[in-house]
């Protein structure tokens, strides 16, 4: 028979043993960037490949580092970030009170079902034009956009979730005499939290896809238009530039969720 001690001992194992597999995978995520871009450097160097067609890393840091130093950086970064910020708020909240509605009515989530599902295989950029005219040309149409490319995801994930909740337990709050209004808050909102959770993440993707694709359509700044502009100009350490800050900005405000999720799902 195992002493405390033996358990204890064994217990404390097992947290070293998962501390060190955490820290070999932070590490193994670092080192595989950092391969990436020695590899990348490397190549452009010795024209294995055209740095004139795929820049190099330190192409995109003279470039960045030129953007900061006239000041115009910071001024793209907070249109972008701003514009999908707001896209993914608003379309958060909207999707899942939406959600919530076709959960607690049947009748209309049988109504609302073939809509949504069209409007999601509907090609959002084709719309853009009608934004255009709708919004204007500016920051209104591309937050619109965001939330547009967002919204639908939205609705479909938490309805999904919400739909999921143990339907024994629903019962059993309704054999002790529970309330629709009861069962939401008590048990289908707490129950749909990992779902949500879920859902920011996939927004976050979503909320960046769309700000940009906006800034494609309609924008005088922007990490999208500093894309657009380094094409049409053929500067493409300018787009390669854009594109890693782009990417550092969806990783952080996904970081960011992934802290949310520490705080409200408990494992």
């Amino acid at each position: 028979m195992k002493t405390n001690e033996n358990i204890s001992r064994e217990h404390l194992e097992y947290l070293k043993g998962k501390k060190k597999n955490k820290v070999f995978i932070t590490i193994a995520r670092i080192m595989v960037i950092v391969v990436f871009f020695a590899l990348w450097e490397i190549l452009a160097d010795l024209e294995v490949i055209d740095s004139f067609l795929m820049s190099s890393p330190s192409r995109i840091i003279k470039t960045t580092a030129d953007l900061i130093k006239s000041g115009t950086l910071y001024t793209h970064i907070r249109t972008t970030l701003y514009e999908t910020i707001m896209g993914f708020l608003i379309a958060t909240a909207v999707g899942t009170v939406f959600a919530l509605m076709m959960w607690w009515s049947e009748t209309f989530r049988k109504i609302s079902e073939p809509y949504i599902i069209v409007l999601n295989s509907l090609p959002k950029i084709a719309l853009g034009p009608i934004i255009i005219v709708w919004f204007g040309s500016g920051t209104k149409s591309i937050i619109f956009m965001t939330f547009l490319v967002t919204v639908i995801i939205t609705i479909i994930t938490m309805l999904n979730g919400f739909m999921a909740c143990d339907e024994n337990k629903i019962m059993l709050l309704k054999s002790m005499g529970a309330n629709k209004f009861q069962i939401l808050v008590r048990l289908v909102l707490p129950s749909s939290i990992p779902t949500f959770i879920s859902c920011l993440k996939i927004n976050v993707g979503m909320a960046w896809i769309g700000s940009i694709m906006g800034e494609y359509l309609s924008s005088k700044e922007g990490i999208g238009y500093l894309i657009v502009y380094g094409g049409q100009v053929f500067k493409l350490d300018l787009v390669m530039a854009s594109t890693v800050i782009l990417c550092i900005l969806a990783g952080v405000m996904y970081a960011l969720v992934a802290l949310l999720e520490k705080i409200l799902v408990k494992k």
